[in-house]
């Protein structure tokens, strides 16, 4: 490990700076600040237009370097007098002796933005106008102030700009630890930025290759109270491109702050949410669905999926497909829940909801169809990468295997318990009639035991009620419990060796057995 770099720890003052910014968002301010304390300030064309609109004295980057920007702006920059002034080091007599010869001026602020390439990428434009979006200039000029930060302040968003000055203001400069933090912060961004230049050309979308280097960048949405439990420390953090219907993105209309494992749970019952059409609701525990259910009204769907699994309910996530009133505000509020989500509210519910200020109450585009994204999962030293099992299954494409075909409702019940089954945890078992799900056995270490415990859960009768399991029954014993129950339909994938014992055995009870071409597991 080399010896740190001894910069000197004085205040370096700020006598010129460098502004060149895509967002404008407050550096009209920074700029008039900095101009009332004397510093002189460099821009570039749209910057310094802003800045001379807002009545700051500016001098342009042509008139510093001698020439003109070109290429449509793609090179303005990029030159010695820009450069050479920003990556000085003023303790070296060589770089004074090279500044001198080519009357270059040092720069002790840099205060760059970079083009939205991740917001430009994330609406979905065109690959011509993402690449235009590629900023050449602003990560160089960012990454030699940052390199160079014994001397040079750089200033890379909007919020940096208070506190920035704040200190120039009180000691008439900056000092080397607010440079270093700010360095951390230019160099982080940059990385961020490549990051997902890299993500969006390795074509890492459904149906690419995956790439040999796999690239990621997130930034902080906030800190989290405490991780899974409450000795592990935790954050939330948003991918730069993710859609702004992303369930990252929910808005919180009321309630304390969302936890680790709530935000876990979220996912999971707007995922499931998603997989139905018209009015449903879902209700998650410790990331298994333990109710969900359509219905004709929104409050039937909710009455229905609480109805399923009453105990398990008690202070569970709840997602609702489409607009909560305050007929469904108030059926839900007869329960303990922890986090309601919506694709909105009347405001009749919201005060309704206000009663309970605890409850979390949350904004999500939970009617918005599921879309093919990737999915990773940490291991120590390592990243799975896969497809999201998200696309919707064609159930056209399911096989009667048994001797009797299912009645329509038979399966309809099947296919309300295949949209749930694919959200449990492996091994799962889903009972469910044509309108709500009856029991479900989840997370098991044996199909059969998951069969048990779906056979064991239900307080509804299961009549008219349907099957569906995530994966192969490796023996007949697991259908046989199902049976006995009094399930007379099931759906499963095949590919069991025992594949033809198993609808034997459904067909000794008269059970209709439809087998679907995927499975489901879901770890």
């Amino acid at each position: 490990m080399p010896e740190p770099i001894p910069f000197p720890s004085t205040v370096t003052p700020v006598r010129r700076a460098l502004i060149s910014v895509h967002d404008k968002k407050g550096v009209a301010g920074l700029a008039r600040e900095l101009a009332s304390r004397g510093v002189r300030i460099v821009s570039t064309g749209g910057t310094a237009k802003h800045l001379q609109e807002e009545g700051v004295e500016v001098e342009s980057v042509e008139a510093t370097t001698g020439f003109p920007e070109i290429l449509g702006g793609r090179v303005k920059t990029l030159h010695p007098k820009i450069f050479g002034g920003v990556l000085a080091d003023d303790t070296r007599d060589d770089h004074a002796s090279d500044l001198a010869k080519a009357a270059i001026e040092a720069f002790d602020l840099v205060v760059v933005n970079l083009y939205p390439f991740e917001e430009t990428v994330a609406r979905g434009a065109r690959p011509s106008e993402a690449i235009e979006m590629i900023d050449i200039g602003g990560p160089a000029l960012i990454r030699a102030a940052a390199k160079n930060h014994a001397r040079v302040a750089v200033a890379v968003e909007p919020e940096d700009y208070e506190d920035l000055f704040s200190e120039i203001r009180s000691t008439g400069g900056t000092t080397l630890a607010t440079r270093a933090r700010l360095a951390g912060r230019a160099f982080a961004r940059t990385a961020a930025y490549d990051a997902a230049i890299a993500r969006a050309l390795s074509e890492l979308p459904r149906g690419g290759e995956f790439p040999e280097n796999l690239v990621l960048a997130f930034e902080r949405v906030g800190a989290l109270r405490y991780g899974e439990n409450p000795h592990q420390r935790a954050a939330l953090y948003r991918e730069p491109e993710a859609p702004a219907d992303a369930v990252v993105n929910f808005e919180m209309l009321q309630g304390k702050e969302l936890s680790f494992n709530n935000l876990l749970d979220l996912d999971s019952a707007v995922a499931l949410a998603r997989d139905f059409d018209g009015p449903a609701a879902v209700i998650v525990k410790h990331n298994n669905p333990c109710g969900a259910a359509i219905g004709e009204t929104i409050v039937e769907a909710f009455g229905r999926a609480f109805a399923c699994d009453p105990l398990a309910a008690f202070g569970g996530i709840i997602a609702i497909r489409g607009r909560v009133d305050g007929a469904v505000a108030s059926l839900v509020l007869q329960h303990f829940v922890e986090v309601v989500a919506a694709d909105d509210y009347t405001q009749e519910a919201i005060d309704f909801f206000g009663k309970k200020p605890n409850i979390r109450l949350l904004k999500v585009p939970v009617s918005r169809r599921p879309s093919g994204t990737i999915d990773w999962k940490r291991i120590e030293g390592g990243l799975l990468v896969q497809d999201s099992d998200s696309e919707p299954d064609q159930t056209s494409a399911w096989r009667v295997m048994s001797q009797r075909k299912p009645t329509a409702v038979e399966r309809a019940a099947c296919e309300l318990a295949w949209k749930v089954v694919r959200r449990v945890k492996s091994n799962a078992i889903v009972l469910a009639n044509a309108r709500q799900t009856i029991g479900i056995g989840a997370g098991q270490m044996s199909r059969v035991d998951a069969c048990r415990l779906a056979v064991a859960k239900p307080v509804l009768p299961i009549v008219n009620c349907g099957a569906a399991s995530d994966a192969f029954f490796p023996f007949r014993d697991g259908l046989e419990i199902i049976a006995e129950a009094g399930v007379t339909a099931i759906v499963a994938p095949g590919g069991s060796i025992r594949d033809r014992e198993i609808v034997a055995a459904a067909d000794e009870r008269q059970m209709a057995f439809l087998q679907a071409p995927r499975r489901h597991f879901r770890h």
